[in-house]
């Protein structure tokens, strides 16, 4: 909302950490789940293959999910092997990789090419 974009301004001008710290709480990697289908699209195509096997390595099923059906059903397909095949990996690489693609849908969202906001109300 526009009430919010102003808070956070007002934050990030007195305190850029504190904002910075603020945003990252606001949405989580797990929210990407509140996507709609054509923004969850638009996002995967911005991430790297290897970030998504390890950013989902900590992901709930419900996002999970989420992705699968956004992809095709080969690109599912290749993705799910590659969970199985990739071992135990460490808890900073994940939180790594979903702060990296956190980064890419507020950049996204930002410039107004997907909607963080979920699907909001229909419309018919």
């Amino acid at each position: 909302t526009s009430v919010e974009a102003a808070l956070m301004e007002s934050i990030n001008k007195s305190d850029e950490n504190l904002g910075q710290k603020l945003q990252e709480l606001m949405f989580v990697f797990d929210d990407l789940s509140r996507l709609d289908d054509r923004s969850m699209q638009t996002l995967l195509r911005e991430v790297s293959s290897d970030n998504l096997v390890i950013a989902l390595k900590g992901a709930d099923t419900v996002l999970r999910d989420k992705i699968f059906a956004n992809m095709s059903k080969r690109a599912a397909e290749m993705l799910r092997d590659d969970l199985e095949v990739k071992g135990p990996v460490k808890l900073s690489e994940v939180d790594g990789a979903q702060k990296e693609i956190l980064l890419i849908a507020r950049r996204l969202g930002d410039s107004g090419q997907i909607s963080l906001g979920g699907g909001g109300e229909e419309y018919v």
